[in-house]
Formats: C-alpha cells, structure tokens, sequence
C-alpha cells in the first residue's frame, strides 16, 4: 500500500505538492501517463483515450521529446495537458541539488509547461523548494503499478478499484516497461471509472 498510496505522513514532507484534487461537488479522477513519449506506447495511449473521450496529462521525459518531437506535439494538439519529467528521468535523492535543476531547466527548453512530477516521486527538501519557485508541483495519490512486470493486469486493475477515491491523481506509464500491463488496464480502468460516477479530467496547467 505504501507504494500505491503513498501515507500522510510522506506527503506532509512536501506540503508544496499537489497530491489529489478533490472537488466538493463533483467526483473526479486524473489520469496521468509518466515516462514518454515514445512511438511503441504513446499513441496507442492517444487512440485509446481518444475512444473514451477523455483527456489526461502526460509527464514527459525531456530526452525522449528531442527524440520525438512529433509525439510532443501530438499529445498538445490532440488537447492534453502535459508537464516536465526531468530530461534524463533522475531520481533526487540519488542526485545534487544543482545537477537536478540543470536537468530540469534542460528538459524546460524542450517541454513548455509549469507543471513538474520528480522521476519515481523522490526528491529532497531542498530540491523542491527550488522547483516549487519556477512549477507546480504534481505528485500523485494512486500508483497503478502497471510498470511491474511481476504483477499481472488483475492485480494492476485491482489497485485502481481499490485506492482510487474523488480527486485522485493516478498515475500509468506510456513506456514499454508498462505496456502489457497498461494495454490491458487503461480501457477497463476508464469504464470502472465511469461506472463509479467518476469525471476523468486533465490537470490545470
């Protein structure tokens, strides 16, 4: 569970992120797709929610952009909102302060949005107090765990009946290291969704 939901306690340690989104009057959902864009997941990602009518947000990894500019585009022109992953996906605590902006603001020259997730949702103090002066924030209240490739799609799909509740941040990957299991999830976690009365929007930007 801690993995899925991360506990309060981790979530008070960044008071500066956005966790959930919960709205009194409405029952809402995010949905949101970590990792890309790459041309073996992406636009299936793109067809998929095009089907159920819904729109999501990506957090892109700035490399895979330079890699794939037509991808970055599709994504913003097919109306979904999207924000900076880092360039080379690193992870915080594993990384220097100044090492971690520079990477950053690398990604920044290629992905225009004020909208930041930290790679794996680790960073350090320090790190996001710098990142909170120039973005939002966004880490997440429900990790599918599509990306485990140890755990069948009934248990992925188990983990959004589960923790999902109004105003979840949830969080797929269009990689390839989630592709069986997210192919599989993404339709039937959408039309769970919908059954539960959830409205599925993009984040703010």
């Amino acid at each position: 569970m801690w993995i899925e939901q991360p506990p309060l306690l981790y979530r008070l340690l960044f008071p500066e992120a956005i966790w959930r989104i919960k709205h009194r009057n409405r029952k809402t959902a995010y949905l949101t797709f970590d990792d890309g864009p790459i041309p073996e997941v992406t636009p299936w990602v793109l067809d998929t929610l095009d089907r159920y009518e819904v729109k999501a947000t990506f957090f892109f990894v700035g490399d895979n952009v330079k890699k794939h500019p037509h991808l970055y585009e599709e994504v913003k022109r097919r109306g979904h909102s999207y924000g900076n992953h880092t360039m080379h996906h690193l992870q915080g605590f594993k990384t220097t302060r100044l090492r971690y902006m520079r990477d950053i603001t690398e990604a920044d020259n290629l992905i225009d949005s004020p909208l930041f997730r930290p790679p794996h949702g680790l960073m350090r103090w320090a790190q996001a107090k710098a990142i909170k002066t120039h973005y939002n924030i966004v880490m997440y209240d429900l990790v599918t765990r599509d990306y485990n490739r140890k755990m069948p799609p009934e248990r992925v799909l188990g983990n959004v009946k589960r923790f999902a509740r109004n105003g979840s941040i949830i969080v797929f990957h269009d990689s390839l290291k989630a592709e069986r299991n997210m192919k599989v999830v993404l339709p039937q976690a959408i039309e769970w969704l919908r059954s539960e009365g959830y409205e599925l929007l993009p984040l703010p930007m």
